[in-house]
């Protein structure tokens, strides 16, 4: 059997975001696998536009990539008590596309900011962003990276043992759901 197909997304733009490292950590720890990171540098969501040039080529590759990918990993900041615009705009775009890409793919959330919370206040909202998907976002457990700029070593990795476990049991879970048959 060939590896799953996993897709990582960070809802940061920013190449050393903490919850891009998140993700590529959640990458590391669910195993063998085909790793593919999303691109949110989409342009901002426009009917007017859409209706015009049709659907950006990019927002259909991010649609095929979530299409392709037996499992997703979504891993957002928290700006102003929510995730981040460009995750927003991105989820927007693709309810556009074609088919509901996501329709019962297994998905894990996870969040990472500088706050005590974590990012809890982000993930919720973003659980709650899924819904209209029919994704299945698995309930837990929750990862929320509290004082995330702090959780990294230079290689990317997690310095925790309680974040790197709880991590690992998230995509423990998630495998099982990209592996099943």
């Amino acid at each position: 059997m060939a590896d799953p197909v996993l897709l990582i997304i960070s809802g940061s733009l920013r190449k050393e975001a903490t919850n891009r490292k998140l993700a590529r950590e959640a990458a590391r720890l669910f195993g063998p696998a085909e790793v593919i990171e999303g691109e949110l540098n989409l342009p901002l969501y426009d009917g007017d536009a859409e209706e015009a040039d049709g659907i950006p080529t990019a927002v259909q590759a991010l649609a095929d990539q979530i299409a392709r990918a037996d499992a997703v990993v979504i891993s957002t900041p928290e700006y102003n008590k929510g995730p981040s615009g460009v995750l927003k705009n991105a989820l927007d775009w693709v309810s556009r596309t074609e088919g509901n890409p996501w329709a019962d793919k297994p998905v894990a959330v996870m969040s990472a900011a500088a706050g005590r919370a974590g990012g809890e206040r982000a993930q919720m909202i973003l659980r709650g962003f899924m819904v209209p998907f029919r994704a299945n976002v698995l309930p837990g457990p929750e990862v929320h990276l509290a004082g995330s700029s702090k959780e990294f070593d230079e290689t990317g990795t997690l310095t925790s043992d309680l974040y790197t476990k709880t991590l690992a049991d998230l995509m423990t879970q998630l495998r099982a759901l990209a592996t099943r048959s």
